[in-house]
C-alpha cells in the first residue's frame, strides 16, 4: 500500500542512503584520523607499558614507549599526541616545584617525541594536580585554592613546556586569567608560535575517577575541585569563560568532558567560530571500553559512532584515547 505522504514518490528520501558510494557522496560529517588528538600517560623507567586499571587497553609507558606511540601515531594520520605524566609519589609537593623542572617527565618525553617524530605536534597540560601533594590543580592556602599565586606557578610550567619544544599549550586548570598571563610570557620569551588549547569549558565531572588513578592523583585529592571547575548545570558561563579566554590570547578551546556537554560545544561553535575541540575523558572511554569487553556493545561501530558525535555537535578535534584503535578502522 503506497503511504498518502505529500510529494510521494518525488520525494523518496532513502534515495540518497542506497548504496556505500552515495552515502559518501551526501554525507554531512566526515570522521578521519587527522581528528584526534591522543592522551597518553607517561612514566619513570625504561621499557615499561603498565596498565591503568580502570581503563582497559590504556597503559602507562615510559619514556621510550611514548616515543614508539608517537611513531605509531603520526603513522596513522593522527596529528597530535597529548601527554599526562604520571609523577613519582616523592617528586609531589605541597609546592609543585616539579611542574616546571626542565628534566620532568612531560618535558623528557616531549624532547624525545620531537626528536624522533619532528612532524607530529605535542600538547602539554598545564596543571599542578600532577606534580601536588594535595591533588588540585592550584595552591591551597587554609583550605582555599588560591588564583593568582597558582598563576604564577602556572606560568613557570608552561614556559618550560615551551623551552622542550611542545607545539600546543593546554590549561587545564580553570584558575582566572591564567590564558593572559601564559600568552604574555610566552611572548616575552620569543615562543610567538606556540599555540594554547584552553580548557575553557572543564566542569566538576564525576567521569575524570579513571584518569586521575591514571596520573595517581586519586589518594592525594582532599575535597573536591567546584571551587575552580564549572557546575554542570551551567551552559551560558561556559561561553563567557570561551569568550574571555580567545580575549586573553587562546588560540583553540576545548569543553570537557565531552559526550555529556555536546550541546556546549555546538553552542561554541556557533557563537565564536574559533577551533573548537572536545576530550572525550577517561570516565567516558572505561564506560565504552567496559561494555565493549563484555560484549555488551559492537565495539567498533559504537566507538566511531561516539566520535562522530563530536564533529556533528561543531567539533573541530577530539582528545580521545580511541584514536589510534578508530584511526586503524578508517584507515581501512
Amino acid at each position: 500500500m503506497k503511504p498518502k505522504i505529500a510529494g510521494f514518490p518525488a520525494t523518496r528520501l532513502r534515495r540518497l542512503r542506497a548504496t556505500p558510494a552515495v552515502r559518501a557522496l551526501v554525507a554531512e560529517t566526515v570522521l578521519g584520523p587527522a581528528d584526534f588528538i591522543w592522551p597518553v600517560f607517561v612514566r619513570d623507567g625504561t621499557d615499561i607499558s603498565e596498565p591503568v586499571t580502570s581503563m582497559p587497553g590504556v597503559n602507562r609507558l615510559s619514556v621510550d614507549k611514548v616515543v614508539d606511540a608517537a611513531r605509531e601515531a603520526h603513522a596513522l594520520g593522527i596529528p597530535a599526541i597529548c601527554l599526562f605524566p604520571y609523577t613519582d609519589p616523592s617528586r609531589r609537593s605541597e609546592d609543585a616545584a616539579e611542574a616546571w623542572n626542565p628534566e620532568n617527565l612531560s618535558n623528557r618525553a616531549t624532547r624525545a617525541i620531537k626528536d624522533a617524530v619532528p612532524d607530529i605536534a605535542v600538547m602539554t597540560d598545564v596543571a599542578l594536580d600532577p606534580y601536588s601533594s594535595t591533588g588540585h590543580d592550584g595552591f591551597v592556602v587554609d583550605g582555599e585554592i588560591v588564583n593568582d599565586e597558582t598563576v604564577e606557578a602556572l606560568v613557570k610550567q608552561a614556559l618550560s613546556q615551551a623551552r622542550a619544544g611542545c607545539d600546543i599549550i593546554g590549561p587545564s586548570d580553570m584558575m582566572d586569567g591564567r590564558i593572559a598571563a601564559i600568552r604574555a610570557e610566552l611572548e616575552r620569551e620569543g615562543f610567538r608560535n606556540t599555540a594554547i588549547m584552553s580548557y575553557s569549558a572543564k566542569y566538576a565531572s564525576g567521569f575524570y575517577g579513571p584518569f586521575r588513578d591514571a596520573v595517581g592523583a586519586s589518594g592525594a585529592l582532599k575535597g573536591d575541585k567546584q571551587t575552580y571547575q564549572m557546575q554542570p548545570g551551567n551552559s551560558d558561563e561556559a561561553m563567557r569563560l570561551i569568550e574571555r579566554d580567545l580575549s586573553e590570547g587562546a588560540d583553540m578551546v576545548m569543553v570537557k568532558p565531552g559526550m555529556p556537554y555536546l550541546d556546549i560545544c555546538r553552542r561554541a561553535k556557533d557563537m565564536f567560530g574559533a577551533p573548537t575541540f572536545a576530550y572525550q575523558v577517561s570516565g567516558e572511554y572505561a564506560m565504552l571500553a567496559g561494555a565493549f569487553d563484555r560484549g555488551w556493545l559492537d565495539g567498533d561501530k559504537v566507538m566511531l559512532e561516539s566520535l562522530m558525535a563530536f564533529k556533528r555537535a561543531g567539533c573541530d578535534g577530539v582528545l580521545t584515547y580511541f584514536a589510534p584503535a578508530a584511526a586503524r578502522l578508517l584507515n581501512g
